[in-house]
């Protein structure tokens, strides 16, 4: 008895050490309550989750480093960053102008607002392999590429020998992987590249994959900038599986920019650079685009971490959805809004902005899709039309406001990605862009079923307890 008193006392008072670093340690009020839940009601394995992957004990050390390296930088940066955007201001189209609260907010995170930008669609991939490969096949000075998921398979192994070319072309050819998504090639993949003069390093080396803190930071981005003018984001890895007539169906969205919109793109590749390789790029005026091109697109690109001292992702969408005076077209996988995101679209609704959301029919993850129907009952009910796609699977993450800005990156619309994730959006203030977007849109509606509210509302309360349960862990997901 002695032995099980002692073992009992020490347990609780591990157990109320961990809830009260989760309070101390997490501001989200959602999160830390599923922490608390974790720690309390599963013995053990709780308190063993919540360090593996809930803790930030490492982030602060960790990203102190990565925050003193982006600061210099935007100091030498920072004159060109204001110079160009107000001239960019100054000469803005319509578009801009009428989304002047967003750019202002960009601008305050330093992210330039670049007019005579080129854009390019690039809807699934079929379309983005074919461009990237001919860009890439075209690089004179510098290969920069970033990329959440590398798979070496057939497209992964296609880019892996045109990089190794480049190389020995005398083409500075870089490459960052997160070490979690692209756990694939960590071992020969990337041993083939180095031996071909390719230098390649992983974002956030992880050692222990299974019960590891850093899984839970991933860098998510996808990017690409070629001799500084030419730049990629989007929805789209480097994977076969997106490429169709693949099973099941892969629909993703992607944006190519030709013009100084990929400046700051390169400028976040710098910075992960100099994380990922500990070592520090000189910044030269080869790597930033000072050409514009004839075309009149304006870009600005919205980036945030857990480095970011705010949610500038999130804080990006609920302009865009607080500014939307007629329509809004969202795209995303994994819908988990989160209070915040969620009382802006149902306002936005109820104000009568006409908004469709399109999100998969059947999730790659059952928890993440149980999660989201738990959502779906609120926002159609503030007039929201939810649809499901029925076609594959539908990866893109992608907004349109108003026929006059769309809205193209990495995040979804959930708690990792506002968070935990080092994601990328590209924000086009662009009508014709917002066009051909909006008409992608429409096309996939083709191909999905609309949700009818009234017998949303109607299903039982037992088929609902799952998704009920499943949101109480959202922020873990």
């Amino acid at each position: 008895m002695n032995w099980y008193l002692l073992i009992s006392t020490v347990y609780a008072a591990l157990v109320i050490f961990v809830c009260l670093r989760i309070l101390y340690d997490i501001n989200s009020t959602s999160k830390a309550f599923a922490y608390l839940l974790v720690a309390l009601l599963l013995p053990g394995i709780g308190i063993i989750i919540y360090f593996a992957v809930g803790a930030n004990y490492r982030k602060n050390k960790l990203y102190s480093k990565k925050i003193m390296s982006d600061n210099k930088l935007l100091g030498e940066i920072r004159n060109k960053i204001i110079h160009e955007s107000e001239k960019t201001w100054e000469s803005g189209e319509a578009e801009v102008k009428s989304h002047k609260e967003l750019a202002r907010l960009l601008l305050h995170d330093n992210s330039p607002l670049t007019g005579n930008n080129e854009v390019r669609l690039l809807l699934n991939g079929e379309e983005k392999f074919s461009v990237v490969l001919a860009e890439l096949e075209a690089a004179k000075h510098h290969i920069h590429i970033e990329y959440y998921i590398f798979e070496n398979d057939a497209i992964g192994n296609k880019i892996k020998e045109i990089l190794i070319r480049k190389a020995s072309e005398g083409v500075k050819v870089r490459f960052i992987y997160d070490d979690f998504g692209s756990r694939g090639i960590r071992r020969s993949f990337v041993r083939e590249l180095t031996e071909g003069g390719v230098e390649a390093f992983p974002f956030y080396k992880i050692w222990f994959i299974a019960l590891s803190n850093r899984t839970n930071y991933r860098n998510h981005r996808k990017i690409i900038v070629i001799d500084a003018c030419t730049a990629f984001v989007g929805g789209i890895n480097v994977s076969d599986r997106y490429i169709n007539p693949a099973k099941p169906y892969w629909r993703d969205t992607h944006l190519m920019i030709k013009g100084p919109g990929a400046y700051y793109l390169q400028y976040l590749f710098i910075c992960d650079w100099n994380f990922s390789s500990n070592s520090k790029l000189a910044v030269i005026p080869e790597y930033f685009c000072s050409a514009k091109t004839k075309s009149k697109a304006i870009v600005q690109i919205a980036a945030s971490g857990p480095d970011s001292d705010t949610s500038v992702i999130m804080y990006a969408l609920l302009q865009t959805i607080s500014l939307a005076k007629e329509e809004l077209l969202i795209t995303s996988p994994y819908f988990i809004p989160g209070q915040t995101i969620l009382d802006a679209i149902c306002a936005s609704a109820m104000s009568g902005v006409k908004i469709k959301l399109l999100v998969p029919d059947k999730s790659d993850s059952a928890l993440v899709n149980a999660a989201a129907k738990s959502y779906y009952n609120e926002i159609l009910q503030a007039g929201v039309e939810v649809y499901l796609y029925k076609k594959g699977f539908v990866h893109a993450k992608t907004v349109v406001a108003d026929g006059q800005l769309a809205i193209i990156g990495t995040a979804n619309m959930d708690h990792r990605s506002f968070e935990l994730n080092f994601e990328v959006n590209a924000m086009v203030y662009d009508a014709a862009l917002a066009k051909e977007l909006r008409n992608a849109f429409e096309d996939d509606l083709k191909h999905s079923v609309k949700i009818n509210s009234k017998d949303w509302a109607k299903r039982t309360l037992f088929r609902q307890l799952p998704e009920k349960i499943c949101r109480l862990f959202s922020p873990l997901l």
